[in-house]
């Protein structure tokens, strides 16, 4: 495409090291009680929705990132098939008059009204989630995918029940930036 640039991301293990920035691995172990090794959840601002979603061909690309500035969302795959999401850091500022990204950016106000910084392309990368482990991102995480090199697969999403009308914004990077992204394994 014309004036687009194609960036690969390689692509990194999720680990509870790695993911950190971004959220939490969350994978099975003996705790009895409630601890850090459960998912740190913020759904204070809704209904909780737990559901299944079927996703089918998603090859590993995208140009579009989104964040939800008002709940945290777990995804996992239900089978442990592997999958890939694109991710940046939260980027929602608490005063969007005042505060300006260090490259420049400059603070845009969503449909949902916070303020948030877009997505810097250099600071994208990617993680593959294997086997039998979810992914809980911290509010404000900005993410693509789930991507899979299956046909389709299931997976389970916890988030609240109007976070995709209500609390849902998209950065283009294709339209805004002149970059799409492809996933290397």
């Amino acid at each position: 495409m014309e004036g687009v640039r194609v960036v690969t991301l390689r692509a990194v293990e999720a680990t509870p090291e790695s993911f950190a920035p971004f959220g939490q691995v969350v994978a099975a172990y003996g705790g009895k009680r409630f601890g850090p090794n459960d998912a740190q959840l913020d759904l204070s601002r809704g209904v909780p929705r737990f559901y299944i979603m079927r996703l089918e061909k998603r090859p590993l690309e995208f140009w579009t990132i989104t964040h939800h500035a008002s709940v945290t969302q777990c995804l996992g795959s239900i089978g442990g098939e592997d999958w890939y999401l694109g991710v940046a850091k939260p980027s929602i500022v608490e005063d969007g008059a005042r505060e300006q990204g260090g490259d420049g950016r400059k603070p845009v106000q969503s449909r949902a009204g916070h303020y948030y910084l877009p997505p810097d392309p250099a600071e994208v990368c990617v993680f593959r989630v294997s086997g039998a482990k979810f992914l809980k991102l911290h509010i404000g995480t900005w993410h693509a995918g789930p991507q899979f090199k299956a046909d389709a697969v299931d997976f389970y999403n916890l988030e609240l029940s109007n976070t995709n009308i209500v609390d849902h914004t998209t950065h283009d990077f294709k339209k805004d930036d002149g970059v799409t992204f492809v996933i290397e394994d």
